[in-house]
């Protein structure tokens, strides 16, 4: 699913919205996740699962086609850990 069609079916499911309406509240939802991960925030969805930053140290790496020895430089990186509900749902369990 992409996120012109998360809002089509917010659209469909909410009628009272017009879609640039749905468009409007899916991006914003997305902004503020962003903007918390950014500053290094926890954003938590319980049943759905928890998006966190994590820090990756500096390490040795390796040009694939060259073969060479190169430096890769630490940086934060967006980790997600599924929920429990969520995971259930994908096995097809129930939650």
């Amino acid at each position: 699913m992409v996120k012109r069609e998360l809002v089509e079916k917010v659209v469909r499911r909410y009628p009272q919205f017009s879609k640039k309406e749905a468009e409007m509240v899916v991006n914003e939802v997305f902004g503020c996740m962003a903007e918390a991960l950014a500053k290094g925030e926890r954003v938590e969805l319980r049943g759905f699962g928890v998006f966190e930053v994590r820090q990756r140290e500096a390490r040795n790496g390796r040009n694939p086609r060259t073969g060479a020895a190169i430096a890769i430089a630490a940086k934060r990186v967006p980790f997600f850990k599924v929920g429990n509900e969520l995971r259930k749902r994908v096995n097809g369990e129930t939650a």
